[in-house]
């Protein structure tokens, strides 16, 4: 690797640096030959989110440019979690713990190579903490954690007064115990997580040299945020979810093509694998003829491809272009016209008591507030069903006219449009 750009460049660039431990050390290290890096992941809920994809994209980024990723999914410190400020964790059962972390596991390993030289190896902490003894785990890493310092963390100090738990209060002693392991057993000497993780990577390469006189590393990566400074990862429905059951590929492709203009050079930096040359030709586009949206749709393109592959990309354009009509609506999966109907609006009606007619479908969608309205609109030559105008107030809609899913659209306009559903 000697000669090559540093993958320190790379990252810096990306903005994917926030925090560094000794960056001109870690930079001889990447240039002096392959790294072995870690970066956890706790299973405390079924999915990993918008926040674990910036880590995991780093991790393959990293794996990319000949270093070598041991991918920790916490079995063991997923049944506690990390302190949040706002209050004590809900603690999760060890078996809904143990079926999270298969879940998390299979989400990871799609994104990195688990063959070839710096071949990916997954691993779990629960393997080394949970024959521990109390005793062992006080003398052996407990003892390298003055209080004074553990109090002095900002989580911490932020629910002093509030309360926080011994067991939230030692989660930092597990984590620094995990990057001990690995640099002990497996040779790794880097770890990276998100900044609000700075205390516990710092506190495990303070670990490593108290216990081996060693030299470790750690990096942070930035929080997303929005361009008013909140975070990004939420949306109306929760956080931004990476598995489908959780966050549709629909919504997940809106939510990219809706950030905004300011923000588009930095998400595709950190999101995408797109060159150099082509982000600052999209930033460009996007400063010039910012009604292009040609940023959020390539930055949507990418991602979702990335997360869910490029058929479910090629699905939730094609549910966005025939919701507007400008497309086949009868040429989507009925999970895709769903998803794309529940972001949109959606209601339903028995199919027992029979199909509706237009003006009552109109009303029970919500486009219309009364069956006056909903008889001017369609006077007026705004009512359509599933793209098409419809003139007769008494249209009752066949059994042809229903979708995928036995779904019917319904549009008021140009723009506003609901779902009605028939169940059984």
């Amino acid at each position: 690797m000697p000669g090559e750009e540093n993958i320190l460049d790379e990252l810096e660039w990306r903005g994917l640096i926030a925090n560094s431990t000794d960056t001109e050390a870690l930079r001889e290290a990447f240039a002096a030959g392959s790294v072995r890096f870690y970066v956890g992941f706790d299973p405390t809920a079924p999915s990993l989110h918008m926040g674990h994809l910036v880590q995991i994209l780093t991790a393959r980024r990293l794996q990319a440019a000949g270093h070598t990723p041991y991918a920790l999914v916490g079995g063991a410190t997923g049944t506690i979690g990390d302190p949040k400020e706002t209050g004590e964790r809900v603690m999760n059962s060890l078996d809904t713990v143990k079926e999270w972390v298969e879940r998390v596991r299979s989400q990871i390993e799609p994104f990195l190579d688990f063959s070839g030289e710096n071949a990916a190896t997954m691993v779990n902490n629960y393997d080394w903490t949970a024959s521990m003894s109390v005793i062992d785990f006080l003398r052996d890493i407990g003892k390298h954690f003055p209080v004074n310092r553990m109090l002095a963390r900002d989580v911490v100090r932020s629910r002093l007064e509030s309360g926080i738990s011994y067991t939230e209060f030692s989660y930092v002693l597990l984590q620094s115990m995990d990057f001990l392991n690995l640099f002990r057993d497996h040779g790794v000497t880097l770890q990276f997580g998100g900044s609000d993780q700075w205390g516990n990577l710092t506190a495990g390469v303070e670990l490593i040299r108290r216990t081996t006189g060693e030299r470790a590393h750690a990096i942070a990566t930035p929080l997303m945020t929005k361009a008013d400074g909140t975070k990004y990862g939420k949306t109306e429905g929760g956080a931004l979810w990476l598995d489908p059951q959780m966050m549709s590929p629909y919504a997940f492709h809106q939510f990219w093509l809706n950030v905004e203009d300011e923000k588009v050079g930095e998400l595709l930096r950190v999101f995408t694998f797109l060159t150099r040359a082509e982000i600052e030709e999209l930033e460009e586009q996007t400063r010039e003829k910012p009604f292009l949206r040609a940023g959020q749709k390539a930055l949507a393109d990418e991602v979702t491809t990335l997360v869910h592959g490029a058929a479910e990309t090629e699905q939730a354009k094609a549910a966005a272009a025939a919701l507007f009509g400008r497309g086949e609506l009868a040429a989507l999966s009925a999970s895709t016209l769903t998803a794309a109907l529940g972001e949109a609006g959606a209601t339903s009606f028995d199919r027992s008591a029979g199909t509706p007619d237009i003006v009552t479908l109109l009303v029970r969608a919500g486009l219309a507030k009364s069956n006056g309205e909903a008889r001017r609109t369609i006077a007026e030559g705004g009512a359509y069903l599933n793209n098409v105008r419809i003139e007769d107030p008494e249209f009752v809609p066949a059994d042809s006219d229903f979708l995928p899913g036995s779904w019917l659209v319904l549009r008021r306009g140009k723009k506003t449009m609901a779902g009605v559903q028939a169940v059984d």
